[in-house]
């Protein structure tokens, strides 16, 4: 059976003091239950140093929010898989949307991204999903079959072993919209299912969680989703009691 998974993105926000406060409330909360989802946050990358102090030893995991596609060199602002290692990072993500859109991220650096990750141990968090036009185009399975087939292609389907699917339908970030229960049901099945004529051993395993304005009001019937093994969430994540409530709708 698939443990669940709820991972927190903060995205650009916050402060050293803050996000203090913000770090020690959830793992408060998480210590105070015995609930079995896993749980994580992905953090600015200044923050990596106090987050990772705060989390050890508990059950909050830590990530990162992107990785150099890169092992080392002159690459001016990027940061290496090795050097998030050094701070106890446990996750990466890789293919927000965020990055596709705004900061040039393809399909090929994304899986190079993935596998620089793997290199180090961390596992990575591949982000995928399409956008409004796309999905009124008929075209969600076609997108997220190619930007799965290009990490597939760079790693191997076995690489799937070691690693967490976010499925994020773009018109669901940040904008309120979210997808019905079943719609999102639907594109997770879809992705599980094209693992599995692959690998089925894989795509029994895999974490595919839903990444589109999951909130505490609807993550109960989201997660409900045989399919849907838990939750990349974004701004719900910016308040613990918020986040909590997610973790323990599993």
């Amino acid at each position: 059976m698939r443990q669940s998974l709820v991972v927190g993105n903060w995205k650009m926000n916050g402060t050293l003091a803050t996000n203090k406060l913000l770090a020690e409330g959830i793992v408060a909360g998480l210590n105070a239950s015995s609930e079995s989802a896993a749980c994580a946050v992905c953090v600015p990358f200044v923050y990596l140093p106090s987050i990772g102090d705060i989390v050890k030893g508990s059950r909050l995991g830590l990530g990162a929010q992107n990785i150099a596609n890169k092992a080392s060199g002159a690459f001016t602002g990027e940061v290496a898989a090795s050097m998030l290692v050094e701070f106890g990072c446990q996750y990466a993500l890789v293919g927000h949307s965020e990055r596709r859109t705004y900061y040039g991220d393809t399909n090929q650096t994304v899986a190079e991204r993935f596998c620089q990750a793997q290199e180090q141990g961390i596992t990575p968090i591949l982000c995928i999903g399409e956008t409004l036009a796309q999905r009124e185009n008929n075209q969600t399975f076609a997108v997220v079959e190619e930007q799965l087939d290009v990490v597939i292609a760079l790693a191997g389907i076995h690489a799937f072993s070691k690693a967490v699917i976010a499925y994020e339908p773009v018109w669901a970030i940040g904008t309120g919209k979210t997808a019905t229960d079943e719609q999102a049901q639907e594109v997770h099945h879809h992705i599980r299912s094209y693992i599995a004529a692959k690998d089925q051993t894989i795509a029994d395993k895999i974490q595919i969680l839903y990444g589109g304005s999951a909130k505490p009001d609807n993550a109960k019937g989201l997660f409900a989703m045989p399919d849907i093994d838990g939750g990349l969430i974004g701004g719900a994540s910016l308040d613990a009691e918020s986040f909590l409530q997610i973790c323990h709708s599993i």
